[in-house]
């Protein structure tokens, strides 16, 4: 018997023992594989244990962080509203000690302008006026404040009709112009941007200052012509000049020291139409004319003792011009002179009225007779002024 048959026998006696073998390493291979994946799986284990607590410390620190800032937050608003409230009562006591001790009175003593004064009277000025109604009231204070929005440029106009009777709101924009714009009640000028809910109207020839009015359903507006002034009457509702008049004051200059591009201030009142102005003849004091309002003719004028000098507007209330006051830079605005045109009202018997300080000057100042409040613009800013009113002969 060959080596090969032999081999051939013993074959099926070995096939088991080598398929034992190659189990086993098989086996061996699978449990190494095993081995290495618990390894991994225990290894990822350990890394998301960390990452898990890392995450919980990071959370727990922001949450910290948190709680701080909103401590912070909650202490500076407390200081604010602190800081606020001390401000408040600074202001109170601001007043009160103004009050007390109110600025140095605005009449200069110069026997000249008194001389001048009493030469004047003799003549045709400073006449004793006649009252056209019973209004005896003065202003007593400031009673509220309403900023209504932000609107044009610095300087500018806005008001009512004084004469009562309509809704419209007509804004002058700027100290020099020809547009008028009108807004249909005081809802649309508020709540709207720009002028979307405005008409327009454009004036035949353009406006100086910042002393208009709209009285009656006319503009009286001022108009600059070389080195005179006209006062322009235009009627709203038809849109045509009704008249115009050249004012009868020669060598004008500005009637505010602190407005240098208003000449003349028209004003009502419940006497009817004012025109303050100034002149190079008497050109530290305030003038005051008489208007009438269907003709232009002056009526009657008086030189007053209230100085142009730190003066930012004026207004006329029951026939009292009262004279509004600032300072370079703005401070707090105050009615430091007050002219009674009748007699009545005494310069010493006026009150001291101060206005809350906000933004910058006053541009402009309409007394409303009809709401008895102030239309006021302030560095770009629209305000109404509600005042408390007392009797002149009220003690």
């Amino acid at each position: 018997m060959g080596p090969w048959r032999c081999l051939l026998l013993l074959l099926p006696l070995l096939a088991p023992a080598l398929r034992a073998q190659q189990q086993q390493h098989l086996m061996e291979y699978v449990e190494r594989r095993l081995s290495l994946l618990e390894e991994r799986i225990s290894q990822w284990h350990d890394q998301s244990s960390r990452y898990s607590t890392e995450l919980r410390d990071f959370k727990n620190q922001v949450l910290g962080m948190l709680e701080a800032a909103e401590k912070e937050r909650e202490a500076m608003r407390a200081e604010a509203e602190s800081a606020a409230v001390r401000v408040d009562r600074l202001e109170r006591e601001v007043d009160y000690l103004e009050t007390q001790n109110p600025a140095p009175p605005c009449v200069e003593v110069d026997e000249t302008l008194m001389d001048k004064q009493v030469a004047t009277a003799k003549q045709r000025k400073n006449e004793k006026y006649t009252k056209l109604t019973d209004c005896s009231d003065t202003i007593a204070s400031v009673r509220a404040m309403k900023i209504l929005k932000r609107f044009g440029s610095a300087s500018g106009l806005w008001t009512k009709d004084a004469a009562g009777g309509s809704e419209k709101i007509y804004v002058f924009d700027g100290t020099a112009n020809d547009t008028v714009y009108v807004f249909p009640r005081m809802r649309e000028f508020t709540l709207f941007s720009a002028t979307r809910k405005a008409a327009r109207i454009k004036l035949p020839y353009p406006w100086v200052g910042t002393g208009h009015l709209v009285y009656d359903g006319h503009l009286y507006y001022i108009r600059q012509q070389g080195p005179s002034f006209q006062v322009i009457k235009f009627n709203l509702a038809n849109k045509t000049v009704v008249d115009s008049s050249v004012f009868p004051a020669e060598e004008q200059i500005p009637v505010f020291g602190l407005s240098p591009s208003t000449y003349i201030e028209v004003s009502a009142d419940e006497e009817g139409l004012w025109a303050v102005y100034a002149t190079k003849e008497d050109e530290k004091n305030v003038c005051l004319a008489k208007l009438d309002p269907a003709s232009l003719d002056i009526e009657q004028m008086w030189d007053t003792p209230c100085p142009r000098e730190n003066a930012e507007g004026a207004f006329v209330v029951c026939g009292a011009l009262h004279v509004v006051y600032n300072t370079r830079p703005p401070s707090r605005a105050r009615v430091q002179c007050v002219f009674d045109v009748s007699g009545t009202l005494a310069p010493e018997d006026a009150s001291l009225v101060y206005f809350p300080k906000r933004y910058g000057s006053h541009a402009s100042l309409k007394y409303s007779p009809h709401e008895r409040q102030l239309y006021a613009w302030d560095d770009g800013y629209q305000i109404i002024y509600r005042m408390e009113m007392r009797k002149k002969l009220e003690v």
